[in-house]
């Protein structure tokens, strides 16, 4: 086998540029300089005068959690690809004889960033570029919610009972390293799902119930666009429709009309909407032991149209990034999550401009 020359690598990279490298695409279209200055707020490094190995570029490393995002990897995998894997080092702008960051490093920067709260920054900060290119929130919003899976934890029923209390559990304190090991803030809840249909044709009258452990991640998009304006991140027993009086609505979004499931629908969240402005497009429930009304099920099956497009958003995500928290505790699963949404935009801003530029 011949060594490789610099023409070869050259021809690699045409190669993959011409089979759809979505890293190049990526590069081409987002400005990764825009993150800098939250970056640098965030991290808070020292100017170098007391000597040592000066750190990495942060927006290089911002850029590797963006192909750890986007791959669904373990710190240990992304620096192994990124030895590994030409388009990865073609985005990152390393070279072949570069130093590559190594896991730890990887670990400690996504760490720094979750300590200072700089995701929210980071959304933000992408949010004011897709505006600032003409993606306005428009048409309405949707909200919606799904489940994202953490590592299932084997607690006895006083742990349980302790955690949900909000205390730690008393064999827990003198034990650090079991207690850095243990996420206090994932839940249990019961995920429903439609009952398949039997070998004989009949389908159950009852649906099934999967017990899921983990976090929920709740979204706000807008209707034109399909676009992530407003998310949060919270347990996954926590109640769906509650969010929506935290700040998921957008109040930048320049028509009223909210679409949601019936998990929104309440009092206390009709009286919100109404009272900032909001005209509520929220299905309706049926009626306890009464058939649902045909002029309701007509209303829900309009709206349900439009809402239908917030499972479009969560669908790309779970297929492109996983939506899997490898981590312990609410404040990395927001990291986490959070990361996942600035992915999902920018993808989604990638097929925006092509569609833009071929009409």
């Amino acid at each position: 086998m011949k060594q490789a020359g610099f023409f070869d690598v050259e021809e690699r990279l045409a190669r993959l540029s011409g089979l759809g490298d979505q890293l190049e695409a990526f590069s081409r279209t987002v400005d990764f300089e825009v993150f800098r200055p939250d970056l640098d707020k965030a991290l808070a490094y020292s100017d170098g005068s007391k000597g040592g190995r000066p750190p990495f570029d942060p927006v290089l490393m911002f850029k590797i959690l963006v192909i750890q995002t986007l791959n669904n990897l373990s710190d240990e995998r992304t620096e192994y690809l990124i030895n590994d894997r030409l388009s990865f080092m073609r985005f990152l702008g390393l070279g072949l004889s570069d130093r590559v960051p190594d896991a730890k490093t990887v670990w400690l920067f996504r760490e720094r960033l979750t300590q200072a709260g700089a995701i929210e920054w980071l959304f933000n900060r992408f949010d004011a570029t897709l505006r600032n290119a003409g993606y306005f929130p428009m048409s309405g919003q949707i909200l919606d919610a799904t489940l994202v899976a953490a590592p299932k934890q084997r607690n006895t029923n006083a742990e349980k009972a302790d955690l949900r209390a909000g205390r730690i559990p008393e064999n827990w304190q003198d034990k650090p390293a079991k207690l850095s090991h243990k996420d206090r803030h994932a839940r249990w809840t019961l995920k429903f799902t439609k009952a398949k249909r039997q070998e004989d044709g009949t389908i159950p009258s009852t649906d099934l119930a999967i017990p899921f452990f983990g976090y929920k991640s709740h979204i706000s998009i807008d209707r034109k666009f399909r676009l992530i304006r407003k998310w949060k991140t919270t347990d996954a027993a926590a109640s769906d429709g509650a969010r929506l009086r935290e700040g998921l609505l957008d109040k930048t979004n320049m028509a009223s009309a909210v679409w949601a499931d019936t998990a929104y629908r309440s009092k206390a969240n009709e009286d919100f909407m109404e009272k900032h402005g909001f005209v509520s497009r929220v299905h309706r429930k049926k009626p306890h032991l009464k058939p649902m009304p045909r002029h309701i099920q007509r209303s829900n099956a309009g709206k349900s149209v439009i809402r239908s497009r917030v499972e479009h958003v969560f669908a790309d995500q779970k297929s492109q990034t996983g939506m899997f928290v490898r981590t312990v505790g609410i404040a990395r699963a927001t990291m986490r999550i959070g990361l996942a949404n600035i992915i999902y935009n920018m993808r989604r801003f990638l097929l925006l401009e092509r569609i833009n530029a071929a009409a």
